[in-house]
């Protein structure tokens, strides 16, 4: 006959062995939520959003130390690399990140909008290799140059309707659920496009050199202007929270010693006003200045 002390020791050992496996069932769990917190801030979606108006026409804005159009090509060799670095250093079975690039409006070139096609990429453990890696890299080193010249070549600036970019296609185009999203914009900061011309009381869904003379915001007094008569970009869209901007290429009228700031007033205003988690705006310097800013952007969050 078995005794009871054998039978309560059975149960003990019994007991322990449930709760271990509970234990384990727990950390199990926590790891599998652990993972798939890291790969929602590991996988990128990267959005390179293009301004092709007459900001970069050479002849009629000339810059001697770098053209600005050179200038947006090495700030979006910069992204590439960040990108690349950043799948160069993810396991296999944890890729899945993407790169695509955009217009608005899109160019009436054909050509343009084929090679912006072919720059869209999502890189995941099905599709990954060496080879595919190199495609991308050696894809946004060479073929944005493409895109440019050939926005030059048929002088048709169509202008920048940024807005209606965020008010239509932003968060279709730009946000993934699981990923880091990071909008990229090259601008000089100025909004225009004649199909897209809302004003409400002072504020619009355009800024202009022009504009911003004749709201006289081109004194000392400009903030307490704005602030008091509420001038600004129209929101365009809100609950922008899962997307992170990065605005490059700032290039104010030198006639206003205050039309920097005032750009950088009305951008902020803008992003703060969608609920834009985080954002940075830079001035169009040159590309050796700003390839760690960009890279770090990306890079070290």
């Amino acid at each position: 006959m078995v005794s009871i002390k054998k039978v309560l020791g059975l149960l003990i050992i019994v007991s322990m062995s449930c709760a271990n496996d509970n234990k384990q069932e727990n950390v199990t769990k926590n790891s599998e939520s652990k993972i798939v917190k890291e790969k929602y801030i590991e996988n990128l979606n990267i959005s390179l959003l293009l301004d092709l108006s007459d900001r970069i026409n050479p002849e009629k804005y000339p810059n001697e130390s770098m053209e600005y159009f050179m200038r947006d090509v090495a700030y979006i060799r910069s992204v590439s690399e960040a990108f690349d670095l950043h799948l160069r250093t993810k396991k296999v079975r944890e890729m899945n990140d993407r790169i695509q690039l955009y217009f608005d409006p899109e160019p009436n070139n054909q050509n343009i909008n084929t090679i912006s096609k072919n720059l869209k990429y999502h890189v995941d453990r099905n599709n990954v290799s060496l080879e595919l890696l190199d495609e991308v890299k050696s894809s946004y080193a060479e073929k944005p140059l493409e895109i440019y010249n050939l926005a030059i070549k048929d002088n048709e600036y169509i202008g920048s309707d940024t807005w209606r970019f965020f008010k239509t296609k932003v968060n279709d185009y730009c946000i993934e659920s699981g990923f880091r999203n990071i909008l990229v914009i090259l601008t000089d900061g100025y909004i225009y496009h004649k199909d897209s011309k809302i004003k409400e009381s002072n504020l619009t869904t355009y800024l202009t050199p022009q504009d911003i003379r004749r709201w006289k915001l081109d004194s000392d007094t400009w903030l307490n202007k704005i602030n008091e008569e509420k001038f600004g970009f129209i929101p365009a869209t809100e609950n922008l929270a899962e997307l992170e901007i990065l605005v490059l290429g700032i290039n104010p009228d030198k006639k206003n010693p205050y039309e920097e700031e005032i750009i950088n007033k009305y951008w902020k205003d803008w992003f703060n006003s969608m609920g834009v988690k985080r954002y940075e705006i830079k001035t169009a310097e040159l590309p050796s200045n700003m390839d760690e800013l960009i890279k770090d952007f990306i890079l070290n969050y």
